[in-house]
């Protein structure tokens, strides 16, 4: 039977996620580049943007409050 573990720490060097944190930002950067030209990309408007952070806000104070208890 066949691995593909490298040895017995059970890490791969595969993945977004095991990649140099400065690579992944360079490989994120081009996407969102990719998808604004190409026209795909959500652009938040300003209120879009409040309702947002207002969301945000009150989930954090309810979960502060549950915390409190």
């Amino acid at each position: 039977m066949a691995s593909n573990n490298q040895g017995s720490q059970g890490k791969s060097n595969r993945g977004f996620a095991s990649m140099d944190p400065e690579r992944q930002r360079q490989i994120a950067s081009e996407g969102g580049k990719a998808a604004h030209e190409k026209g795909t990309a959500h652009e938040f408007t300003s209120e879009e943007a409040r309702e947002a952070g207002r969301k945000g806000g009150m989930a954090r104070s309810a979960n502060r409050k549950k915390a409190s208890q």
